[in-house]
């Protein structure tokens, strides 16, 4: 049994990463799992996101919440607390993002939980809870 994601598992978080830097809604598309049981709990209101319906608001107030950001970037350590069943996985990226907010560099470290979902199409998010750690 693999100990770290593999790339077709960490293809997701990428993709999901790339949009939060891009607000190209593109990326997002395959990035979560088909269940009407997503859930993704945020840092900015109304903080849990769930269905289809949560998705889509989730989605809105993303793109509202990120682009009043330049020059997002993030950075992915090593994959934690790693495990997989037969059609899930679960693991915490220690994430870091750089940008400017208000014209001012800003660095936001973090870690980002994910429960993936193995369907037809691939490794999928189930699942999120993002946590900052710190703020400068």
């Amino acid at each position: 049994m693999a100990h770290d994601p593999d790339p077709a598992m960490m293809a997701a978080p990428e993709a999901l990463a790339r949009f939060l830097e891009t607000r190209n809604e593109a990326m997002l598309w395959s990035v979560f799992s088909d269940s009407d049981d997503v859930t993704i709990l945020e840092n900015f209101p109304p903080h849990l996101f769930r269905g289809r319906a949560g998705v889509s608001r989730w989605r809105e107030l993303m793109a509202e919440h990120v682009g009043k950001l330049e020059q997002l970037r993030h950075a992915f350590g090593p994959a934690q607390d790693y495990g997989e069943t037969e059609d899930q996985a679960f693991f915490t990226l220690p994430t870091a993002w750089t940008g400017l907010r208000d014209g001012m560099p800003f660095t936001e470290h973090g870690g980002w939980s994910f429960l993936m979902a193995r369907e037809e199409q691939g490794w999928r998010i189930r699942a999120y809870a993002w946590a900052v750690t710190s703020f400068t």
